[in-house]
């Protein structure tokens, strides 16, 4: 008897018409990217790795609840990546092991879905960008809030219709973490983790269970804070809605004050964003939304000539002198609602068409993020060359647009 929820055996996808799945990593992300994977009948999920033999399992027994098979699995991904039936991979990986994965996934022949953030660095973002484009393949990043809601659509079309007039400034904001992570003593890492595996490319540490898992993401590295997390997500409107670039010159402040823990990244941090064009954004993270506003725990304010629209993930508002518009003008729709995240990869998987948020439309939101945490770290404001991709006049900023990889790993 299947499971509540389960995709009854008679409705999946005839075997010609399925799209051989595997999965690498399945910790918390990587659970609901099974579960919403395995939503599709036309998925076959055939592997599943990892290097916690607790999420193996876990894993394991839902898709075996769901869909009555047994995935092949593995420990090291390369063993996956070789394996000739398969079609695609869904990568939701910590972020200092996207790249590698996704790299050699288009190497051999397979599309790939990753998660967001794209990359741990900007030069990690602009090898996978080669990478799909040398061989030819349908990615997408995770960026779900793209195409699972509406809302983005509705909120870009307005943009460009100039119901707000000219753009000038954009406030972006997440509300940061009030609570710390504690301060766990060092220990010998669990015997169900492969850590020396884990750590990968990234420097070798003392084990910390602060630092693996959901948690890696407090730790320079392994990731970006909480700021890098959410940065994709939210400024992804502001760059569909405004055809952004790069960002030229970039400043930082911040800290961290919440002292009773290990983490490493900061909770409070305002970045300060200059455009090409004199476009301004300012991403902040406090206590609690911009002024009037205070409610809205993330979301971004777009403030034109003729007035302000202000949206988060699912709602949007619009204001002229301090005043809410109750009758929001609706401009002729002309972006087509999508199938959903995960349908539009697989839809491009057949059509081999590209996704609306692929790896390279994904570097580029990533980039940016990646920018605001190297203007944070150095202290420095700094200039930012977009076709190069590098630093201008700052050596000690310029080298973290990439990292040293621990041996034997390497970015190729």
């Amino acid at each position: 008897m299947l499971a509540l929820g389960a995709a009854p055996l008679a409705r999946l996808a005839a075997a010609s018409e399925r799209i051989n799945v595997g999965f690498i990593g399945v910790g918390n992300q990587g659970m609901s990217r099974v579960r919403g994977f395995l939503k599709h009948p036309d998925v076959n999920p055939v592997a599943v790795c990892d290097l916690d033999t607790r999420y193996i399992a876990r894993a394991m027994a839902y898709i075996g609840e769901q869909r009555n098979v047994a995935p092949v699995t593995f420990s090291d991904y390369r063993k996956l990546l070789a394996m000739k039936d398969l079609d695609a991979v869904c990568i939701a990986t910590p972020d200092h092991w996207h790249a590698l994965p996704a790299i050699e996934a288009f190497r051999a022949g397979k599309d790939v879905f990753v998660e967001k953030p794209l990359s741990y660095s900007i030069g990690e973002g602009r090898a996978m960008a080669n990478a799909v484009r040398k061989y030819n393949r349908v990615s997408q990043m995770g960026n779900h809030i793209h195409n699972d809601l509406p809302n983005y659509r509705r909120v870009v079309e307005l943009v460009k219709s100039g119901v707000i007039g000219k753009v000038e400034r954009v406030q972006v904001w997440r509300n940061g973490e009030s609570k710390g992570i504690g301060a766990p003593a060092n220990s010998a890492p669990p015997k169900e983790l492969d850590y020396e595996f884990w750590l990968g490319p990234a420097p070798r540490r003392a084990y910390n269970e602060n630092r693996s898992h959901f948690k890696f993401r407090y730790f320079w590295d392994y990731s970006g804070g909480m700021f890098i997390d959410f940065f994709c997500h939210i400024t992804d409107v502001v760059y569909w809605a405004l055809d952004l670039t790069a960002p030229r010159f970039v400043a930082a402040t911040g800290h961290r004050d919440l002292t009773d823990d290990n983490a490493e990244t900061p909770n409070r941090m305002e970045v300060q964003y200059e455009y090409p064009g004199g476009l301004s954004m300012v991403w902040s993270m406090g206590l609690q939304g911009p002024p009037g506003l205070e409610d809205w725990a993330i979301g971004a304010a777009f403030q034109g000539t003729e007035g302000t629209l202000v949206t988060d993930y699912g709602r949007h508002k619009l204001f002229r002198k301090g005043k809410e518009v109750a009758e929001i003008p609706a401009p002729k729709m002309n972006i087509p609602d999508s199938p959903g995240h995960i349908r539009e990869f697989l839809n491009s998987m057949k059509s081999r068409e590209r996704c609306t948020c692929d790896v390279e439309y994904g570097h580029k939101l990533t980039k940016a993020g990646h920018l605001g945490n190297i203007a944070y770290r150095t202290g420095h404001r700094i200039e930012f060359d977009d076709k190069t991709e590098r630093i201008v006049n700052d050596k000690a900023a310029d080298r973290m647009t990439g990292r040293k990889y621990r041996k034997p790993w390497k970015l190729s």
